[in-house]
């Protein structure tokens, strides 16, 4: 007899169920976002969250050591300098309009600001106590499920991109990898989740040796054919393995290799409880 599905379960299937929905969806509009309920998205967020830095507040105002842009938010969304550019989407911009969308209020300095006000790491660090990163705190602690949805929204429009990027004779191997990945239960947040840590892998700035790591890299690595279990074992399994290769072709002086322990085991949960 089937036991009967806990709670969490129920929750988790309703998830993956909705990133199924625009699965079925592929090759048609994509600019349409999944709806989600805001339980739903507070769970994916809040995972991610606790991904990115422990689910602290003073972690949703991040500037890493060794770049040259601040990380925002649950998803760590990057935010240039004026005049400053690099290989990475820039999405905090993004999630801006994203918020203005959806006529959530925000910090007026915030709303007028086209670039990051704060030129450097220790800029930023030297305005810790500002009034302005306390608004910029506030701000992102009170959209914690927004955020999440711009991150589902995005998850969305990558599959997409992803087609478009990929050879002719790798399509089809992608779109059914990740309607493998999504059938399982921690499958939307996997994908989600990855997909903002490490991008879609369709930019071409986005390269080292010229190989990527992104999505697109992840899946294009799967070959099997089994939903389930073994679908999230295989994903993490690929995941981990783009990630190293990615460390191995970084320039030295970036030191990826003291982020690899921290990247494997964000990874790795992808495969747990499935």
């Amino acid at each position: 007899m089937e036991k009967p599905r806990s709670s969490t379960q129920h929750r988790t299937g309703r998830i993956c169920a909705i990133c199924l929905l625009f699965i079925a969806s592929a090759g048609t509009d994509w600019a349409e976002p999944v709806r989600i309920s805001d339980a739903d998205a507070r769970r994916i967020g809040k995972k991610i969250w606790q991904n990115e830095s422990n689910g602290s507040v003073a972690g949703l105002t991040a500037w890493n050591a060794g770049e040259n842009f601040a990380s925002l938010g649950i998803g760590h969304f990057i935010w240039y300098p004026q005049g400053v550019h690099g290989p990475f989407d820039e999405s905090f911009p993004k999630l801006l309009a994203f918020t203005r969308e959806r006529d959530v209020a925000i910090p007026a300095w915030l709303n007028q600001s086209s670039a990051c006000p704060w030129n450097s790491r220790a800029e930023f660090s030297g305005a810790q106590n500002s009034e302005q990163m306390r608004e910029l705190r506030q701000f992102l602690s009170r959209t914690i499920d927004l955020q999440a949805q711009f991150m589902v929204a995005r998850l969305q429009q990558s599959l997409g991109k992803m087609l478009d990027e990929a050879a002719p004779a790798d399509r089809a191997n992608v779109e059914r990898q990740f309607a493998r990945v999504a059938s399982t239960p921690h499958g939307c947040y996997a994908l989600v989740d990855y997909v903002n840590f490490k991008g879609e892998g369709v930019l071409h700035t986005e390269r080292y040796r010229g190989e990527g790591w992104g999505l697109l890299q992840v899946l294009k690595q799967m070959h099997g054919s089994e939903n389930g279990p073994s679908a999230a074992r295989e994903f993490s399994s690929s995941a981990a393995a783009m990630l190293r290769r990615r460390v191995q072709n970084s320039p030295p002086e970036r030191h990826e290799a003291s982020w690899l322990p921290g990247w494997l085991n964000r990874v790795h949960s992808y495969s747990e409880n499935s």
